[in-house]
Order: structure tokens, then C-alpha cells, then sequence
């Protein structure tokens, strides 16, 4: 079974990006959105950082929490050959209630990707209504049918406050 982070969040978080697990690349590197073509960080370099490239991953998670934006996945544990959303079994999902309870200053919810947000009604449904969310393209480079372009102004609408 693999096992996916723990959620990156404060006291001031707002906005929560929700994932669906964390692929082979972020789970070998320890860091979310870890794999090279996977568009994240590059949307955040754009959106937050005046487009300058991050120097390492602790100036990204700096970067996020500046603009009170946290992380975190859909999943607990699951089994999956290789890092497809599509190839996932036996998912176990995250504690969304104990996180909101925690931190009551999360009011808006970012699914990355159709499959992130699929999970999340399946196993959150109760959720939903309590809070303002956007289903944004998947930043990986699975999803290649949208381009950077257009990913890039829906992240904008759904993450900058």
C-alpha cells in the first residue's frame, strides 16, 4: 500500500489543493508535485512568485503559505501500478472533517483534476456544500488536452483571493 503525506496547512490557510495521491515521483522525493512535468509549481512560479523559478522545495512551500494555500490528497493509502489516478485500488481516504475541524480557516477547496475531485464526492459528499470549490484541470502531464494557457487561468480564478 502506498501512503500519501500529511497535509501541509496552517492556522491561516484558506485555500486547500486537493490531490488524489501523490505519484511515484513526489512519493520518492518526499515533496508534493515532485515529478519534472507535472505544471504545479510552475503555475504557483507564475501566479505568486513574479514568475521566477523556485530554488528549492522549502521556497515553494514558503511561497504557498504566504499566500495561505495548503495541500493535501484525497487518499490515505491506496495500491497503484505506476502513478495513473485510473490505476488506483483499495482507496482508503484522508480525514477531511478532523483537518476543516482543525482548521477552520480553510473556506475554499481546489480539486486538482477531475479524479481528485471524484474521490472526494465519493468518500466527502456531506462536505461539498459547506465550502466554495473549483474542479480544475489535473497539472499532470496526463492531461495534456488543456493547454498551459488555459490551465493557467483557471488556477488563477479558483486560487488567487
Amino acid at each position: 500500500m502506498l501512503q500519501s503525506f500529511e497535509p501541509f496547512v496552517d492556522k491561516k490557510t484558506r485555500i486547500l489543493v486537493i490531490g488524489t495521491m501523490p505519484g511515484e515521483a513526489s512519493l520518492n522525493a518526499g515533496e508534493y508535485y515532485a515529478y519534472k512535468h507535472n505544471v504545479f509549481w510552475r503555475l504557483a512560479s507564475e501566479l505568486f512568485n513574479e514568475q521566477r523559478p523556485f530554488d528549492d522545495y522549502a521556497q515553494k512551500l514558503s511561497c504557498l503559505r504566504k499566500q495561505a494555500i495548503g495541500l493535501w490528497d484525497n487518499l490515505r493509502f491506496c495500491e497503484r501500478c505506476g502513478s495513473l489516478d485510473s490505476n488506483i485500488k483499495n482507496a482508503v481516504p484522508n480525514n477531511f472533517e478532523k483537518l476543516f475541524k482543525e482548521y477552520p480557516s480553510i473556506c475554499r477547496l481546489a480539486f486538482n483534476g477531475q479524479q481528485s475531485y471524484k474521490f472526494f464526492k465519493k468518500f466527502h459528499p456531506q462536505l461539498l456544500d459547506k465550502y466554495q470549490y473549483f474542479v480544475l484541470p489535473s497539472t499532470s502531464p496526463a492531461n495534456a488536452s488543456i493547454s498551459y494557457d488555459k490551465k493557467l487561468e483557471l488556477w488563477r480564478e479558483a486560487v488567487c483571493l
